[in-house]
């Protein structure tokens, strides 16, 4: 029988209260899913996950994007890509020595072989069924470069090092491709840790060209996903400033 009495002195019981001593009320967090460019982001995931004076491999530098809004000495940046003669698939680092890897290759296909930032991918990566004899094509060969390149993070990665990885879902043949849950599941097989996910959604409306009939979702978004290498007996990410 339901007894107002008895419960009020439940939820009153000093054991039941939950009372955090530290910290301070703030509405000033770091969300899942933000409006924003990945200059604005980028920061945020760093903050979250690489402690300051970490050795950070942005392994597809390019123009710098993601860099923008972090102060230089924050962290010592190793910035290559595949224009400076570094591919993300064989890094020139020795096992274990990196504590965090960011990776933003092309994440869409078309097939007339350019990728999202237009640049050539078979000329560049060469595993679209092009150059090295491998059967991929498409979004496959997409997910194998990022595959391939999650291989070669884990080597270069320090036991809890982190991977830090930017992709997005597309339609392939008239054919739903949900690329950052086929990146987990691949990651996750080699061993990293899926730690967390952010939805970035474009600030301007994305155009197609000659439609038609609309058949799915255009996409006007897309992740970033942090990973983390995973060492024997040791099942639990810490915060970069936990002992």
């Amino acid at each position: 029988m339901y007894n107002a009495a008895r419960t009020g002195a439940l939820m009153t019981h000093p054991a039941a209260r939950r009372v955090v001593r530290n910290g301070k009320p703030t509405n000033d967090l770091i969300f899942s899913a933000s409006v924003a460019g990945n200059d604005s982001i980028f920061p945020d995931i760093l903050r979250l996950y690489v402690a300051p004076g970490s050795t950070v491999a942005d392994v597809t530098y390019g123009q710098g994007v993601f860099w923008r809004n972090v102060p230089e000495d924050d962290y010592d940046l190793l910035a290559t890509d595949i224009l400076t003669g570094t591919d993300c698939r064989a890094l020139p680092y020795a096992d274990g020595e990196i504590d965090c890897v960011v990776l933003d290759p092309p994440y869409m296909h078309s097939p007339g072989g350019t990728a999202h930032n237009g640049s050539p991918f078979e000329h560049h990566y060469r595993n679209n069924g092009s150059g090295n004899g491998t059967a991929h094509k498409y979004h496959e060969a997409v997910v194998s470069l990022y595959s391939e390149a999650a291989t070669e993070a884990w080597r270069v990665l320090r036991d809890r090092g982190v991977l830090i990885v930017k992709c997005q879902d597309e339609v392939c043949s008239n054919r739903q491709r949900f690329t950052h849950v086929e990146l987990i599941r691949c990651y996750e097989a080699l061993g990293f840790v899926a730690e967390d996910l952010f939805v970035m959604v474009r600030k301007n409306r994305p155009g197609v060209s000659r439609a038609v009939r609309q058949v799915h979702a255009r996409k006007n978004h897309s992740y970033f996903l942090v990973f983390w290498k995973r060492s024997a007996g040791k099942g639990l990410w810490k915060p970069p400033d936990a002992d």
